[in-house]
C-alpha cells in the first residue's frame, strides 16, 4: 500500500504539539487523574474509590504492505498505551480511512480482520468504530481500559537511583521506510513485525507485579523523545548506556547507506535540544535512538531492590529485559557509550 508516510514515524512533531497545546485549556474535572500536562500515554478518569477509565486513540499510514499485519500492528499499537499506565484493556472502536474504489473492500476487510485478531489475543471487545474515505488508508483503534484509581503506573513517578529497563528493541522506523523504498523485503523485515505484533501485556503485568515507579511506551518520538517526556514529567534526568540499547542490527546497516525516515531525522533534531552525547557514541547509534517507533516496547523506571523481580517476567518471546539507563538528579537527557 503506497503512502507518503508509516507508521508512528507520520505523527505530528512534538514540538509542533506543544505550540498547538500551548494555550489549550486543562480540564478542571477532580476526577481527572491523568491528562494531557505530561504527555502520558493516555488519561485516566476515576469512576469510583475503585475503579477509574484509562482511554487512549492511536491510528497511522501502513507500516508494512500486508494488510492483515498492518492491521495486527496499529491494534498492537494502540493498546500499548493502556498496558504503558499499568492498566487492562476492555474495549475498542476501529478508526479508518481509506481509498475503497482504489484498494477494494477485500483489503479493509483484511485489515479490521487483523486488528481483530489482536484484540481476540489480548481479551478486548471491539464495539464498533468509525471509517471515511481518504487517498491513503490509515488504521487504528481508540481504546479503553481500566484501573485502580491508586494504581496507574504514570511516566510521573521515576526517582533518582531507578534503573531505566527496555522491553522491545529499536529500528522499526528505518526498517519501515527501506521496505518502502524497496531496499528490504518482508523476510528481513519479519523480525520487526514480530515484536510490532506482540502485545506489551507481559511487560505490563511484570512492571505492576515489581512496583514499577514510572513507564511509557516507545512510538513516534523515538526512546529519547518519550524518555525525555518522562524524565520531564518527574522532574529527573535518564542517563542512557547506548550500547545496551537492544537494536536490529540490519537498522544499523540500513543507516549507514543513507536510509531513515524523515520523521526519525526530525526527532534527531529536535532531540539535541535536551540531549548531551558523549563522545565516542557512533551517529548510527544517536539515530536509532531517535528513531520513530512503531508499536515499541515498554521504558520503565524501577527501583534497584525490584529489579530483579521486574526481569524475571521480562524474557523473549513476549519482551526483553534490557536494562538501557539510570535516573539521577538534573534534567533532560545523557547519553553515554557503555
Amino acid at each position: 500500500m503506497t503512502t507518503s508516510g508509516g507508521g508512528c514515524s507520520s505523527k505530528v512533531s512534538s514540538a509542533d504539539l506543544a505550540q498547538v497545546m500551548r494555550d489549550f485549556p486543562a480540564s478542571n474535572d477532580p476526577d481527572v487523574i491523568v491528562g494531557f500536562a505530561t504527555s502520558d500515554d493516555a488519561g485516566v478518569y476515576r469512576l469510583s474509590d475503585e475503579l477509574a477509565l484509562v482511554q487512549t486513540i492511536d491510528f497511522f499510514p501502513p507500516v508494512v504492505d500486508d494488510p492483515y499485519d498492518f492491521g495486527r500492528i496499529a491494534a498492537t499499537n494502540a493498546l500499548s498505551d493502556i498496558y504503558a499506565m499499568g492498566a487492562t484493556p476492555r474495549t475498542a472502536l476501529n478508526i479508518a480511512t481509506f481509498p475503497i474504489e482504489e484498494l477494494g473492500h477485500a483489503t479493509l476487510a483484511r485489515i479490521l480482520a487483523g486488528g481483530a485478531a489482536i484484540a481476540r489475543e489480548a481479551g478486548v471487545a471491539i464495539l464498533g468504530g468509525h471509517t471515511l474515505k481518504d487517498d491513503e488508508p490509515k488504521y487504528g483503534m481508540a481504546v479503553t481500559g481500566t484501573v485502580h484509581p491508586k494504581r496507574a503506573v504514570t511516566n510521573a513517578g521515576a526517582r533518582p537511583g531507578d534503573l531505566l529497563v527496555l522491553t522491545k528493541p529499536l529500528g522499526t522506523g528505518i526498517l519501515s521506510a527501506a521496505l518502502k523504498k524497496g531496499a528490504i523485503d518482508a523476510v528481513q523485515i519479519a523480525p520487526a513485525v514480530r515484536w510490532m505484533t506482540t502485545l506489551n501485556r507481559a511487560a505490563a503485568l511484570a512492571m505492576v507485579a515489581a512496583q514499577a515507579r514510572a513507564a511509557t511506551d516507545i512510538t513516534g518520538f523515538g526512546l529519547l523523545g518519550h524518555a525525555f517526556e518522562m524524565a520531564r514529567a518527574s522532574g529527573v534526568r535518564f542517563r542512557i548506556a547506548a550500547r545496551q540499547v537492544p537494536t536490529y542490527e540490519l537498522a544499523r546497516q540500513l543507516i549507514g547507506v543513507g536510509i531513515a525516515p524523515g520523521g526519525s531525522r526530525n526527532n534527531a533534531r529536535e532531540h539535541e535540544a535536551f540531549t548531551t552525547f558523549a563522545t565516542g557514541v557512533p551517529a548510527d547509534l544517536r539515530l536509532l535512538l531517535s528513531d520513530a517507533q512503531t508499536s515499541g516496547g515498554l521504558l520503565i523506571a524501577v527501583a534497584p531492590e525490584r529489579l530483579a523481580a521486574l526481569l524475571a517476567g521480562l524474557h523473549e518471546p513476549d519482551a526483553l529485559g534490557a536494562v538501557v539507563g539510570r535516573v539521577e538528579l538534573g534534567s533532560g537527557i545523557a547519553v553515554e557509550l557503555e
